[in-house]
C-alpha cells in the first residue's frame, strides 16, 4: 500500500542504535550518542502530516505577526506544536478511514489516509512548517517590518504599481488613511517578492553548504538535541493517569479562560508597578519603579503575553543561561544605568527619559523625524540642522554601546575558547570518516544541487529586478544587493560553523547597518532593505541548516525536508504580509504611543526599534550619531572593550587553571543580557527571570519527575491558551470599540516615569523642575 509520501522508505531495515553498531560508525560527540536513536523506518508525505503542517504554519504565521504589533509579542514558537499535534495526529489515526484508493493520473498506485500509527517522522515535519510559521523563532517576518516602519512611522506608502517619485511626492501630501487606500495592494505585492527573494536567498545558501555544516558527525548542532529529546519523550508510551494530552487540555483553558482578565477586564494585572502608586507624585520615585518606562525595581505581572515576550518562554530557557542573563540584566539595569543617569549625568541624561526608544532633540522634545524627510524619502540636511543633532536616552544609548561590545566579544570569545575545538572539529569533517547517521541518511535520494542553484538564481534575479525597476522606492542600488548577498554567503560558513559547534550564534546586525550607513547615508529604506539581505538571509540559512541537521538525526528524507521549508517559508512570508496590511488599514493610530489610549495594545514595540535604527543608520547616518558629527563618538570604544574583555578571561584562566569559576565568565552572554531592550523592558525581564527560575530551578531540583513529564507541554498550553483568547477577545470586543474604561484599565499608572528632571525642560504632561 502506497502512502502520500515523497518515496517508498528503504528496503533495507534500518538498523536501530540499540542494536549491534560497529564502534566506527557511532558518533565521536558523547551528546549525540546518547540522545539520538535511528527512527523506524515509517511513512513521512501523509495526509495527516500535510493537514497538520499546513494548519500550524497558517495558525502560527498569523498569531506571531497578530502579536508582533501588540506591547507584549508574544512568540508562539515551534514547541507549541509540537506538543499540541501529538494527540491531535494520535485522535487522526484513531478516526481516519484506512481504505485504499487511487488518485486519477497517477497509475495503479494505491493511496490511504491513515497509513498506520502517528509517527515520530510525521511529528518532525510538522514542526518544520511551524517553524516556518514562527519565523524560526522570531515570531513575525523581518522583512515585514519594512512596510511597517514606511506606513506607520514615516507616514508614506511603498507600491509596486507607483508611478515613480512623481506619485511618491503627491502620496506625502495625503493623510495617512488615504496614502494607504490608494496603493494598498501594490505595497502588500512588493513586500511579498522581498520576503520571497531573501527566503530563497537563505535556503539557497544553506543547501550549498549541506555537506560542510550538516553531513560531517563534528558538526553536531546542540540546540536539536533538545528536539530531539522532546520527540522522543512526547512519543514513549504514555500510562500515567494524568497523561501528557491531559494535563495539555486543561492548562490550555485554564489559559485561555484567565487573560480575559489582564488582556480586556483589568489590564493594571499585566503592569503591576506598585511603586508609582506609592510615589504617584515622584518622577523619579516612579524611574526607579515604572516596569514599562523605567528601571522595574519591583514591577511584577499576572500576564503570561509579559512574561513569555521578546524572550520566548522561560519553561524551555536551561537554568543556567536565566542566571547569567539575570546577572548581566543586574548589573547593567541596576548599577551601570543610575551611574550613569544620576551620578555622572552622561550625555546630559536628565534632559530626556531615563528609558525610552524614541528620538529626542536637545530641548527634550520629541525629534520629528518625518520633517527631516524630503520628497525622495532622503535626508533633508537644512531642515535636520534647523532641528539639531539627534539624542537619545541613556539607555537607549548604552544599549547600543552594549551591542558594539556583545559582537565584538562573541568573536574573541569563540576565538580563544573554542577555536581549536571549532578548528579541530572541522578538520575531522574532512578526513572522510562518517557515522551511522549519515549512513543511514544515504540510503535516501539527496537533494540535487540544481534546485539549489535555480532557487538562488531566480531570488537574486527577483530582488535585482526590485532594486533596478523600483529604485526610488526600495533605495538599495544593484550592487548593494550584490555585495549585501556576497557578506551573507562569507559569514553563513563561519557563523554555522561557530553555531554547529558551540551554541552561539554571533548577531552581525549592527555590522551590516553600520557598513551601509557609512556607505550610503541619507537613505532609510536602503538601509534596512541592506541588513535584511546582509544579516537576515544569513540568519535564515543557519536556521534552515539547523533544521536539515534535525531532519539528519531524525532520518527524515532530504526531499521531504526541503519542500517543506520552502513551502512553509513561501506560505508563512504571505500570510504575514497579509495579516501586516490588515492591522496597518484597520487599527486606527496603529504604532502611535503617543496618540493611542492607554490601555491600546498596539504600541508596536519591535517595529518602534526597527525604526530608529532605519534614521540612525540609514536617514542621518552613523557619522551624524556615533561620528564626529554626532554626540555618541565614545560609544565606539565599546567595540575594542569587547574585544579585549574576553582575552584577558582567557589569560587569566591559562594562569590560574585550578580556578574553575574563571572559565564560567561568559562575557558575550553578560554583555548582551539586555540585548532584547527595548523593545523589552525591565518587566519583561523581572518576569521572565523569576518564572524561569521557580521551573527550571526549583522544580527541576525538587520535582525532577514532573518538570520532565510536563514542563514544556505547560509551556505550550500557556502560549496557546493566551494565543486564541487575544484573537476571540480582537474579534469580539476590539473590532467592535467595545471597550471598559475603569482605573484597572488605564494603563500602568507609571505617568511621570517618561518626563525628564533637568531643570528648565517642559514637557507636556510633565512637571517643569
Amino acid at each position: 500500500m502506497a502512502t502520500l509520501e515523497l518515496q517508498p522508505p528503504p528496503a533495507t531495515k534500518l538498523p536501530e542504535l540499540d542494536d549491534a553498531v560497529d564502534e566506527d560508525d557511532l558518533s565521536p560527540i558523547e551528546e549525540v550518542r546518547l540522545t539520538v536513536t535511528n527512527a523506524p523506518t515509517t511513512p513521512v508525505w501523509t495526509f495527516r502530516m500535510w493537514f497538520l503542517g499546513l494548519l500550524s504554519c497558517c495558525l502560527l504565521s498569523f498569531l506571531n505577526q497578530f502579536f508582533g504589533y501588540r506591547t507584549e509579542p508574544l512568540i508562539i514558537t515551534q514547541i507549541t506544536v509540537q506538543v499540541a499535534s501529538l494527540p491531535i495526529g494520535q485522535f487522526m489515526a484513531m478516526v481516519l478511514p484506512e481504505a485504499k484508493f487511487r488518485i486519477p493520473g497517477l497509475g495503479s498506485r494505491l493511496f490511504s489516509l491513515n497509513p498506520g500509527p502517528f509517527n515520530m517522522k510525521e511529528h518532525v515535519l510538522i514542526s518544520i512548517f511551524a517553524n516556518a510559521g514562527s519565523a524560526f523563532g522570531s515570531g513575525s517576518a523581518y522583512a515585514v517590518g519594512i512596510v511597517t516602519i514606511i506606513k506607520a512611522f514615516y507616514g508614506r506608502s511603498i507600491s509596486f504599481f507607483a508611478a515613480g517619485s512623481s506619485s511618491s511626492r503627491r502620496r506625502a501630501k495625503l493623510g495617512n488613511s488615504d496614502a494607504e487606500k490608494q496603493d494598498g495592494s501594490g505595497a502588500q505585492d512588493s513586500r511579498w517578492r522581498d520576503d520571497f527573494g531573501n527566503a530563497g536567498v537563505g535556503i539557497g545558501w544553506a543547501g550549498l553548504l549541506r555537506k560542510y555544516v550538516v553531513e560531517p558527525a563534528h558538526m553536531w548542532w546542540p540546540n536539536t538535541l533538545v528536539q530531539v529529546s522532546l520527540f522522543r519523550a512526547l512519543h514513549e508510551r504514555d500510562e500515567q493517569r494524568m497523561s501528557r494530552a491531559k494535563f495539555f487540555l486543561i492548562a490550555l483553558i485554564c489559559s485561555f479562560s484567565w487573560y480575559v482578565v489582564p488582556g480586556y477586564l483589568f489590564t493594571t494585572l499585566s503592569n503591576i508597578s506598585w511603586v508609582c502608586w506609592a510615589f504617584s507624585n515622584s518622577a523619579t520615585a516612579q524611574q526607579i519603579g515604572s516596569g514599562m518606562r523605567g528601571l522595574g525595581l519591583g514591577a511584577l505581572t499576572l500576564d503570561w503575553t509579559v512574561v513569555a515576550s521578546f524572550l520566548s518562554s522561560p519553561l524551555i530557557s536551561p537554568f543556567f543561561a536565566i542566571a547569567n542573563v539575570f546577572v548581566g540584566y543586574t548589573l547593567i539595569i541596576y548599577v551601570v544605568m543610575p551611574i550613569a543617569y544620576w551620578g555622572f549625568n552622561l550625555y546630559s541624561a536628565d534632559r530626556f527619559p531615563i528609558f525610552s526608544s524614541h528620538l529626542f532633540t536637545a530641548q527634550g522634545q520629541r525629534y520629528n523625524i518625518t520633517a527631516i524627510v524630503n520628497d525622495k524619502f532622503e535626508l533633508d540636511i537644512p531642515k535636520y540642522e534647523e532641528q539639531g543633532r539627534i539624542h537619545l536616552s541613556m539607555f537607549f544609548a548604552l544599549a547600543y554601546g552594549f551591542g558594539f561590545a556583545t559582537i565584538a566579544s562573541t568573536l574573541t570569545h569563540v576565538a580563544f575558547f573554542y577555536g581549536r575545538e571549532i578548528y579541530e572539529r572541522y578538520r575531522d569533517s574532512h578526513r572522510g570518516k562518517t557515522d551511522i547517521h549519515t549512513k543511514l541518511m544515504r540510503r535516501y535520494k539527496d537533494i540535487p544541487s540544481w534546485w539549489f542553484h535555480l532557487l538562488l538564481v531566480v531570488s537574486l534575479a527577483v530582488s535585482l529586478a526590485l532594486c533596478i525597476f523600483l529604485n526610488d522606492q526600495v533605495q538599495m542600488p544593484w550592487w548593494g544587493l550584490l555585495f549585501a548577498s556576497a557578506l551573507a554567503f562569507g559569514f553563513t560558513l563561519p557563523i554555522s560553523i561557530i553555531t554547529a559547534t558551540t551554541n552561539q550564534t554571533p548577531g552581525l546586525n549592527i555590522i551590516t547597518e553600520y557598513i551601509m550607513g557609512i556607505i550610503l547615508p541619507g537613505r532609510p529604506i536602503a538601509n534596512v532593505c541592506f541588513k535584511t539581505y546582509g544579516y537576515i538571509s544569513m540568519a535564515q540559512a543557519v536556521s534552515f541548516l539547523n533544521d536539515f541537521k534535525l531532519g539528519h538525526y531524525m532520518k527524515i528524507p532530504p526531499r521531504s525536508m526541503f519542500l517543506v521549508q520552502f513551502i512553509g517559508t513561501i506560505l508563512a512570508g504571505t500570510i504575514n504580509t497579509a495579516v501586516a496590511w490588515w492591522l496597518l488599514n484597520s487599527v486606527t493610530n496603529i504604532c502611535q504611543d503617543d496618540l493611542l489610549p492607554p490601555d491600546s495594545p498596539w504600541t508596536c514595540p519591535g517595529d518602534r526599534v526597527f525604526f530608529d535604527a532605519s534614521v540612525i543608520w540609514g536617514l542621518v547616518g552613523p557619522r551624524r550619531i556615533f561620528g564626529t558629527l554626532g554626540n555618541y563618538q565614545a560609544m565606539n570604544w565599546f567595540f575594542l572593550g569587547g574585544a579585549i574583555g574576553p582575552i584577558i578571561v582567557w589569560l587569566l584562566h591559562k594562569a590560574l587553571p585550578k580556578q574553575s569559576w574563571i572559565p564560567l565568565i561568559n562575557l558575550p552572554v553578560l554583555l548582551g543580557a539586555t540585548a532584547m531592550m527595548p523593545a523589552a523592558t525591565p518587566l519583561n525581564y523581572n518576569a521572565w527571570i523569576l518564572v524561569g527560575t521557580v521551573f527550571n530551578f526549583f522544580i527541576f531540583r525538587y520535582r525532577k519527575q514532573w518538570w520532565q513529564r510536563y514542563n514544556y507541554v505547560l509551556s505550550a498550553a500557556l502560549d496557546a491558551g493566551v494565543a486564541f483568547m487575544a484573537v476571540l477577545l480582537y474579534f469580539a470586543v476590539e473590532m467592535e470599540n467595545k471597550s471598559i474604561t475603569w482605573w484597572g484599565t488605564n494603563g500602568e499608572h507609571c505617568e511621570l516615569a517618561a518626563c525628564p528632571t533637568a531643570k528648565g525642560i517642559e514637557i507636556d504632561g510633565c512637571p517643569v523642575n
